[in-house]
């Protein structure tokens, strides 16, 4: 089936013959739907903190702060292009007539191209953006008064100026200081100082593409000594690329593999899915995750600092409790009482309900079962309000061995041709913003292998479009879905304030990302 050509592009790739095999096979039949239960809500999977609770988790994380092996993860290896959506499509279909113009005028409003360039002073980038237009001896200001809109386009989106179509969101302008302008990249340095550091020093870990892996270490030598002075902390920051060996194959129209002009096979990135291996690489015990748009000014901080340290103490007040009872169940002297006790934990602090054993399982049976339960990672995920935002959300889901569990499930997941799995779906009260704090090691203090809890069933077959021609894609298990679906799982309410994503560069205008200062 595989030429020569093929097998040597696999070993240069680091891919086996199987895994490609495995990739065919779940084209041909398709991943596994999620069982939805019933959606996670408050009192019922999600656990909403009280004030006094919130303090008391927050002094407990501050108190074992610094003993603690921990790093804060951020994936960042998206482009900005779908940032800029609105505006790549209005610099390929404007031609500049009267006519379109007044239509323009007509349909100004939120999201649309024409507030853009009103409000085009009040953007991060756009002191950038006058300085490399300068550069070509143009003036923002006269342009801007010609309705020479493209030409403005040009010198923030192609390699006329910024290139911010080719530019990781990482490193896209996103806040306004008095003296300074933030990307995404820098403010998740100054906010990991604030919660995840031992005293002296801050461990982070950033995913990025390989080809701005460059941008981003030059980036962070010439900004490190700045930070470092502002916020009394060393930054230790490390860098990983999505693994070659993760790539996924695509199918043609025909059903065959994708193969280039060259008749290469085209190998495509197997998604975020693949971070799984990242993150498996790290050696710290206690790992955020958080995602490379969602953050703000040093104003906003303090919200979204006090949750992480509160979501960081449930965490260790759950892990010290799991580390507990695995000890007693690998004790000889194991009574039914203490059994009872640890399924009634598991049931209500761990999101996991076992399926029920037979009435005549023995001391030993029900032993094993509550040691594979507790003997796991952990995580502990913050969720807000559902507020119409898209992506996954928190559910029940029964597992395959008959019983239920927590997970995050994304709308790919859910057979949504079933009324009842998409009634489910759709009554989700939370949102899942990718905020996260987990524990990978277990009660001896030995690093789990994450690989070995990934449900490989719940990967994603999409369409896209290769040199003009509709083509079948697959991902991997998303990296906070099918990935950690094996994990033992808490979920938290969580204010809309902590989260706050740049989805599109009109987000950038919302009023927790802007600071009172002028662009001039």
């Amino acid at each position: 089936m595989y030429t020569k050509s093929d097998l040597r592009q696999f070993k240069r790739l680091g891919i086996k013959p199987e895994q490609v095999d495995k990739q065919l096979e779940h084209f041909a039949n398709g991943f596994d739907h999620v069982a939805l239960k019933e959606t996670a809500a408050t009192g019922n999977g999600i656990k909403q903190l009280p004030e006094q609770e919130i303090d008391n988790l927050v002094s407990r994380f501050r108190e074992k702060q610094p003993s603690l092996s921990m790093i804060k993860m951020v994936p960042a290896s998206g482009s900005a292009t779908r940032m800029f959506k609105v505006l790549n499509t209005f610099m390929t279909t404007y031609t500049g007539s009267d006519a379109e113009y007044l239509q323009l005028r007509r349909d100004k409003g939120p999201g649309t191209p024409l507030l853009f360039f009103e409000k085009i002073r009040e953007y991060p980038f756009f002191r950038r953006l006058r300085e490399v237009l300068y550069k070509d001896h143009l003036d923002i200001d006269k342009l801007s008064r010609k309705n020479q809109f493209i030409e403005i386009l040009e010198y923030l989106l192609t390699e006329k100026g910024l290139n911010y179509n080719a530019t990781p969101k990482g490193l896209i302008d996103f806040h306004l200081y008095q003296e300074h302008v933030r990307t995404a990249f820098e403010e998740h340095l100054v906010e990991g100082a604030l919660y995840c550091n031992n005293g002296k020093t801050a461990n982070l870990h950033f995913t990025v593409s390989r080809e701005h892996a460059s941008r981003f270490k030059a980036l962070l030598k010439s900004v490190r000594g700045r930070y470092e002075k502002e916020t009394g902390t060393r930054f230790n920051v490390s860098f990983s690329i999505q693994r070659r060996d993760t790539d996924t194959v695509s199918l043609a129209r025909d059903n065959q593999l994708l193969r280039d002009k060259n008749q290469t096979i085209v190998f495509r990135p197997g998604g975020h899915g693949a971070l799984i291996h990242n993150l498996n690489d790290l050696k710290e015990e206690i790992i955020f995750i958080k995602n490379i748009d969602n953050v703000t000014p040093d104003r906003n901080k303090d919200v979204t600092v006090r949750y992480k340290q509160a979501l960081g103490g449930l965490l260790l007040e759950t892990r010290e409790k799991v580390f507990h009872y695995a000890r007693l169940l690998d004790r000889r002297a194991v009574t039914p009482a203490l059994l009872d006790e640890v399924e009634a934990f598991i049931r209500e602090h761990l999101g996991h309900r076992p399926p029920a054993l037979s009435p005549d399982a023995t001391r030993k049976e029900r032993v094993k079962c509550l040691k594979r339960v507790l003997d796991r990672p952990l995580r502990v995920c913050g969720m807000v309000r559902n507020e119409g935002e898209p992506g996954g959300g928190p559910f029940w889901v029964t597992a395959s061995d008959g019983g239920e569990r927590l997970m995050i499930v994304e709308s790919a997941q859910v057979n949504m041709k079933d009324k009842e799995q998409k009634g489910i779906f759709l009554a989700s009260t939370h949102f899942n913003p990718v905020d996260i704090v987990c524990s990978t090691r277990d009660y001896k203090g030995r690093r789990y292998n994450l690989l070995d809890f990934i449900d490989e069933r719940q990967g994603f077959i999409t369409a896209k479009s290769f040199e003009g021609e509709e083509i079948r894609v697959q991902e991997l298990p998303g990296l906070w879905n099918g990935a950690m679906a094996n994990w033992n799982t808490l979920f938290v309410e969580v204010p809309l304030a902590t989260f706050t994503p740049v989805k599109t560069v009109f987000d950038l205008l919302r009023v927790e990302h802007m600071n009172v200062v002028s662009s001039m």
